[in-house]
């Protein structure tokens, strides 16, 4: 998918509600600022130092976030909602690929003005094309990163609830965004706990899973004359 959505804020938000928690609950009593003056001072022996093992945990959690229930039926809702814009797309990419038929086989008595005419009204539309193309484009990132960065945030505290009771000490995230971090080796023992979490997120929440579309969404349209410019419709 190509966006990019406030995931890790979204986790770092939970997390460090999560810690804060724990922090106030295992803090010590905090110690009088000056001691008795009589008290010798103490002499301990250096404290060991307590190795714990390394329990990573790895997670893609911008996909994760898309595949839970709550996540697939909103993208289902937001792609609905831009069906109408995709078709006015095809619609003008049929009838620019229809004129420029007319065009390419054009009969030789056609006058040179007549053809320049008609290649003009191509470029037209090619460039209306490419600008509504664009402008449905952006609309549909803007609304899919608001609504799944609303489920984002939600998720953040599952996936460190889930952390925690597993007893992992470093949970990685690996969507490979802009922004992420991207895990390019990890040692033996990491465990890819993406799939676990939605199915807690899932369990969570009480939204049960969409219906599946009968038929694939059609493809998006692309120019097909000698020279058009670069087309964007709505991602499907």
């Amino acid at each position: 998918m190509n966006r990019t959505f406030a995931f890790i804020t979204a986790l770092a938000a939970g997390m460090t509600s999560a810690a804060g928690v724990a922090q106030t609950a295992g803090s010590p009593a905090t110690a009088p600022a000056t001691a008795p003056a009589t008290a010798a001072p103490a002499t301990h022996a250096p404290a060991a130092v307590q190795v714990v093992p390394a329990k990573i945990a790895v997670i893609e959690y911008e996909q994760a976030t898309a595949a839970t229930n709550e996540g697939q039926r909103a993208l289902q809702a937001l792609q609905k909602k831009f069906e109408p814009q995709k078709t006015q797309l095809q619609t003008l990419q049929t009838e620019i690929e229809s004129l420029t038929k007319q065009l390419q086989s054009a009969p030789t008595t056609m006058s040179d003005d007549e053809k320049a005419s008609r290649a003009r009204t191509i470029e037209t539309k090619q460039k209306q094309l490419q600008r509504d193309g664009d402008d449905a484009t952006a609309a549909f990132n803007a609304e899919m990163q608001e609504t799944l960065g609303a489920v984002a945030k939600k998720l953040g505290p599952i996936v460190i609830k889930y952390v925690q009771d597993n007893g992992y000490t470093m949970l990685l995230d690996n969507t490979g965004q802009q922004g992420g971090l991207a895990v390019l080796w990890t040692q033996p023992g990491t465990t890819d706990i993406s799939q676990a979490v939605v199915d807690a997120y899932n369990a969570s929440s009480g939204v049960s899973a969409p219906a599946v579309p009968s038929a694939p969404s059609a493809t998006r349209p692309r120019p097909t004359t000698t020279t058009p410019p670069k087309t964007t419709a709505p991602p499907k």
